[in-house]
């Protein structure tokens, strides 16, 4: 199976770059005045070891970086549009203004499943992630793979405050979440990484699944799972999926199509509550 680039945006016509082609210190000048008080303050929590400066020569992407050693780095943590979805040369243009100086370190890097370079950037002074500055800006989404919880913590307070402020791609409809209630709208994104937001009807258990079900057509409604197996890391996390029922929540991941279209869900980081940005708790 091939690996899939994350972010559905359905939407065929391009994102605006909201910001302008502002490169360099105009862009962080911007983002100085954006970056949630709590992201900044959980910066250190993120992995940032005292690797060598490297130059880059290309950015592939609004997450992918060429080194001038040959390495090709991909950001963990974050979702952007893909190559053929609105928003994706928007993303590319706003890292490529964070980059400058084209000078860049990288720590906690791993090798995914993929074989692809995964890594926390900053550019090589005292600025944050890379991460967090794509997040506060508005032109990504934090992904479903778990990264450290405080790390974790600040994603997760800078796509917040960018998706209230609707800064960046959050201005443009394509980029808001998919609406469970749209359950064909949901199904044409399926094989992409999206986030579906809507009311669960029911909570259901089954031959070791636990069901989230946002309708009552389970053949056609969208549903988000977690395996009975999976459940520790979200009772470790005060998480009783139970206690979901009735409410309006956010679920990210990669949609499935299993009779109708579904999310697997891993981490309780992938699971919110629509009115608010931590996760649902009892």
């Amino acid at each position: 199976m091939r690996p899939h680039s994350p972010v559905s945006i359905r939407a065929r016509r391009p994102a605006r770059l909201r910001f302008g082609p502002i490169a360099g210190a105009g862009l962080w000048g911007l983002l100085n005045l954006a970056m949630p008080t709590s992201a900044t303050a959980q910066t250190a929590g993120c992995p940032r070891a005292a690797t060598p400066v490297a130059t880059v020569t290309a950015v592939r992407d609004g997450r992918t970086i060429a080194l001038d050693d040959g390495r090709e780095i991909r950001l963990a943590g974050i979702a952007v549009p893909e190559p053929d979805e609105a928003g994706a040369e928007a993303a590319r243009q706003a890292l490529d203004g964070l980059l400058a100086e084209r000078r860049v370190i990288f720590a906690g890097t791993s090798t995914d499943r993929y074989g692809r370079s995964v890594g926390f950037g900053y550019p090589a002074d005292s600025k944050p992630s890379l991460q967090e500055a794509m997040l506060a800006a508005g032109y990504a989404r934090r992904a479903a793979q778990p990264v450290p919880q405080d790390c974790n913590t600040a994603l997760t307070a800078a796509e917040r405050d960018a998706r209230q402020a609707r800064r960046g791609l959050w201005a443009e409809a394509a980029f808001a979440p998919l609406q469970a209630d749209q359950p064909a709208t949901v199904t044409g994104a399926r094989g992409r990484f999206a986030m579906v937001e809507g009311t669960v009807l029911s909570v259901r258990e089954s031959r070791g699944v636990i069901y989230l079900n946002f309708g009552r057509r389970w053949t056609r409604d969208f549903t988000a799972i977690v395996l009975k197996r999976n459940q520790r890391p979200f009772a470790a996390a005060g998480m009783t999926l139970t206690a979901l029922e009735g409410r309006r929540i956010r679920v990210r991941g990669f949609i499935e199509q299993r009779s109708g279209p579904v999310i697997e869900a891993v981490t309780p980081e992938q699971i919110e509550l629509a009115d608010t940005t931590t996760a649902a708790r009892q």
